[in-house]
């Protein structure tokens, strides 16, 4: 799942992750709200999100609050990925800091970047 409110970032790393076989289906969500509510009723269950930071009315760190608060979804079998263009390094931390969050990586997203995620 690509959560992220920019169609060309979402263009681009989906092109990204199509060309390198990285998943069968990809999920593109331009809402974090729309991305929480369907996770919430069972209707799109990742087994990894590429989470952007910075977006209108619910931003990524919002969407971890409200993640954190899913019931029946194993938070464990999904790896999260905080994908932003922010080089504020209070956001880097805060992304290690949360216990859902696998990796921060700076946009963009590139092959040699998923090579090392899937190694």
């Amino acid at each position: 799942m690509l959560i992220d409110d920019n169609y060309i970032d979402n263009f681009v790393t989906r092109r990204i992750l199509e060309s390198s076989n990285f998943a069968q289906n990809i999920v593109v969500k331009q809402s974090a709200t729309e991305a929480i509510e369907e996770i919430r009723d069972g209707s799109i269950k990742p087994d990894v999100i590429f989470l952007d930071l910075r977006m209108p009315l619910m931003n990524g760190f919002e969407f971890l609050q409200e993640y954190e608060k899913l019931d029946g979804h194993d938070k464990d079998g999904t790896k999260i990925f905080m994908l932003s263009s922010s080089l504020d390094p209070v956001d880097v931390k805060r992304s290690g800091q949360n216990k859902y969050i696998t990796q921060f990586i700076h946009k963009p997203l590139t092959q040699k970047i998923l090579e090392e995620l899937s190694a």
